[in-house]
């Protein structure tokens, strides 16, 4: 049993939960269909795709992680964050082809769900972390924008379907000017927009959604809206989706290879969030790679069965979570209430109105908005803030495809400038403290006569290596009578090549000016790495000190300096980076 747990957690999750939970498993499963069934019409919708490709693409994920995924609670299926990425590909590359544009987007999902699993077996799961919080924030922004702009024109009734956000707009323009826009089609979606706010504000755990759903088909069967020109989802084909190859040229592979590689990387950050979200709140540990695997697993199957994209989702997790669920029993019903639906009654969402089905998409996609925490940026970190807004910008007017790549830019590019331009200082001796302490917090501290400590920030490599070295020469002449220079480096985890070679032409500076290079509290593995380069022996191994004040008790000794605050160091006092 214990092995069969291991390839299949949902056996050892129902296990655990006992015979008493799986009444709560099953009734978490049918509140969780509520939610998934409009979701999976709406965003397929969306994405230009026939509804009931969204009742694929959220059963087969529901069923796949349900059986190898680790998280007891993580919903994984069609989410927002992916939607805008399928439109930008699948709209316009199926020129109005229905089967062209499943072929498309199972196409797309077969190859994220091989990126992913390939990145599972490899233990790539860091690569989610490429994306820093605040562009995400900004990535994420941007997609429900373009989302809800996307929808506008279907809540309008109109007709055209447009490729693009600009298009949106002017089909929303063009509308308004004609007088086209469709009243009964304006009051259903803002009575859905309406009502599903209200009930989600009322209780987060209703099903509001679902709420919504049966409300507008009772209403649109009632009245015979449809008569009156609503348009309609109509009748799902019956029966659930046999395997099948998706069909699409050689010529289509390259551009759905970068798209593939976008929504890989979007998977990444999702699953890297919500797993460890929900692993802290149980006590646990989270396994990205291995959910990943999972994520992979469901996309690759996914897409052989005629779905699109699929990513574990921010909006149906909290669902499931609130409504009670521990196991991936809960999915596993909702998947099974699903394909029941479609047997045997595939009818009964055919009343739902085209109009509402988008307002839908746009509550949905709103909820990526993270207001809060981008006002937080704006009061505590407003060069973090800029960052969003960059990633915000590169979307919505690049478009998904492309702004992923520049979101991710973007986030190397914040790091390389922290890593590129790192906080360096002095350090000082300050009465009453033991150690050595930033004379920028402490202006007040004593420099010892003719030293220089300096504390370096960061790695040294070879985008900072030529900036530390004219900071510290600069410091060196700012300073008179300086005799010795002290490089406290505990903060430094590497030194690569360009930057030992720098650190030699420092060294050649220093000494003709009549400068000692040393330096203390190096780490052993960086220590090592210089071994090669002949630095150690070059510079004397009598010049690298365990601590800070053994290079200062050292260098009074060595030149006979008048410092007697040095006594009271204890001979072991180091460098406090956050005094």
């Amino acid at each position: 049993m214990e092995q069969l747990s291991r390839w299949f957690p949902v056996v050892g999750q129902v296990r655990s939960v006992g015979v008493g939970g799986l009444r709560r498993e099953l009734q978490a499963g049918v509140v969780l269909c509520a939610v998934v069934v409009p979701t999976g019409l709406g965003y397929a919708a969306a994405a230009g795709l026939a509804p009931v490709v969204g009742l694929y693409a959220s059963i087969v994920p529901l069923v796949v992680y349900g059986l190898i995924g680790l998280s007891p609670v993580l919903v994984v299926g069609p989410d927002s964050s992916l939607v805008a990425l399928i439109a930008a590909v699948v709209i316009p590359a199926a020129h109005g082809d229905a089967r062209r544009a499943v072929a498309l987007a199972s196409w797309l999902a077969l190859l994220a769900g091989l990126l992913c699993v390939l990145a599972a077996v490899a233990r790539f799961g860091f690569l989610a972390e490429l994306i820093s919080a605040p562009v995400r924030y900004g990535y994420l922004g941007a997609i429900a924008l373009t989302i809800v702009v996307s929808q506008v024109p279907a809540t309008l009734g109109l007709a055209d379907r447009p490729e693009s956000m600009l298009g949106a707009l002017r089909t929303v323009a063009r509308g308004w000017s004609h007088q086209q826009l469709h009243g009964p089609a304006v009051a259903l979606a803002g009575g859905a927009l309406v009502l599903a706010v209200a009930l989600r504000r009322l209780d987060r755990r209703l099903p509001a959604l679902g709420v919504v759903v049966v409300a507008a088909i009772a209403i649109t069967a009632a009245t015979h809206l449809t008569r009156h020109g609503v348009a309609v989802i109509g009748a799902l084909p019956r029966g659930l989706p046999l395997p099948r190859w998706p069909g699409v040229g050689a010529h289509d592979l390259p551009a759905l290879f970068g798209a593939a590689v976008a929504a890989a990387f979007i998977v990444f950050a999702d699953t890297a969030v919500l797993t460890r979200t929900y692993a802290a709140r149980r006590g646990d540990t989270a396994d990205v790679d291995r959910e990943l695997l999972a994520l992979g697993a469901a996309n690759v199957v996914c897409g052989l069965l005629q779905g699109f994209p699929a990513s574990c989702s921010q909006s149906r997790t909290p669902v499931a979570d609130e409504a009670g669920a521990r196991t991936q029993l809960s999915g596993l019903v909702a998947a099974a209430v699903i394909a029941t639906m479609m047997l045997a009654a595939p009818r009964l969402v055919s009343d739902l109105p085209q109009a509402v089905l988008a307002a839908i998409v746009i509550v949905a996609a709103w909820r990526l908005v993270e207001v809060r925490a981008l006002a937080r940026l704006w009061r505590t970190r407003r060069g973090e803030w800029f960052q969003a807004v960059a990633a915000f910008l590169a979307v919505a007017l690049l478009g998904p495809l492309v702004g992923i790549g520049v979101a991710v830019g973007v986030s190397l590019l914040a790091f390389m400038r922290k890593v590129w331009r790192p906080y360096a200082t002095e350090l000082v001796r300050v009465d009453g403290l033991k150690g050595y302490h930033d004379v920028l917090r402490h202006p007040e501290g004593h420099r010892v006569p003719g030293l220089v400590l300096y504390r370096f920030d960061a790695p040294l490599f070879f985008a900072n290596a030529g900036w530390f070295a004219a900071d510290l020469s600069r410091r060196v002449e700012a300073t008179p009578g300086v005799s010795r220079v002290v490089v406290t480096g505990e903060p430094i985890t590497d030194v690569d090549a360009t930057a030992a070679d720098e650190l030699a032409l420092l060294a050649e500076r220093l000494q003709r000016r009549g400068v000692e290079l040393a330096f203390a509290e190096l780490k052993g593995t960086v220590r090592d790495r210089l071994e090669p380069f002949g630095l150690v022996e070059r510079l004397g191994r009598d010049r690298f000190y365990r601590t800070t004040g053994e290079a200062v008790h050292a260098y009074v000794r060595d030149h006979e300096v008048d410092w007697h605050d040095w006594e009271d160091d204890d001979s072991g006092g180091t460098a406090t980076p956050t005094s």
